[in-house]
């Protein structure tokens, strides 16, 4: 029946391919065969008894798996990068790999902190491209002393690319007049493309060190810089609530 069939950039990203979006880009490329023949129409349903090919492979439903990894600077959110630069996927272990696991949305370059990674599409669906707002809370560390009237901008918003952002939670942590910075705590509900420094250079403060310590509840739970863990079900059941 057509009502138990699903589009087929979702079936491909629960099978672990990648993103549901990056599945779109795929299938648009020609690199997808459903029973043999050439897709292209991201309107595609498919059923469990269709074959689906993507650059030639078979797709078979995966285990799912979630990681978080205590991303250091320097590394790019991405699974390659045509360039050769390093990305996070270089601190995975081989059998990690396997999985084809990719990052849940992104952290610039030169953040670091908590960054999921998984090969459930329908997951990283939920909590990146759908309307479900997720909380992202991290501490920022900025040139000058941060003001109340800064602070209070940055609650109730500031424009950043022509569109305000939403309400923030705000809290300092360290005020440092010797040295002429600040510290505090800032949480968001969006993930817009460098939004916490947009929104710190909107008010008049430049980011110098920026780290994610928490996304959606989960946080780093003691690992050091560049390690990572699974999930516990707790936390995948907290994601999945969200």
């Amino acid at each position: 029946m057509e009502d138990n069939k699903e589009r087929l950039q979702k079936v491909m990203a629960s099978c672990g391919v990648a993103s549901r979006r990056k599945c779109e880009e795929i299938i648009s490329s020609g690199r997808v065969k459903v029973n043999g023949k050439v897709v292209v129409e991201l309107g595609t349903k498919v059923g469990k008894k269709d074959i689906i090919e993507v650059d030639g492979k078979v797709l078979f439903k995966q285990e799912h798996v979630y990681y978080v990894l205590n991303k250091p600077t320097g590394y790019l959110t991405t699974v390659s990068d045509d360039l050769g630069r390093r990305t996070v996927m270089d601190l995975l272990d081989p059998e990690t790999k396997k999985t084809r696991v990719f990052p849940i949305g992104r952290l610039d370059y030169d953040t670091s902190g908590v960054l999921l990674l998984t090969n459930d599409g329908d997951l990283s669906y939920r909590l990146t491209k759908s309307q479900k707002e997720v909380e992202k809370e991290y501490q920022v560390r900025v040139d000058g002393i941060l003001t109340q009237e800064a602070v209070t901008k940055l609650i109730k918003g500031v424009l950043i690319d022509g569109v305000m952002t939403k309400r923030a939670k705000v809290e300092i942590m360290e005020i440092d007049r010797k040295n002429n910075s600040s510290l505090f705590k800032i949480t968001i509900t969006e993930g817009r493309n460098r939004q916490v420094r947009k929104m710190c250079e909107t008010v008049g403060y430049e980011v110098k060190k920026l780290k994610r310590v928490s996304f959606g509840g989960v946080t780093l739970d003691g690992l050091s810089v560049g390690e990572y863990r699974p999930l516990k079900p707790h936390e995948i059941k907290k994601l999945y609530s969200l």
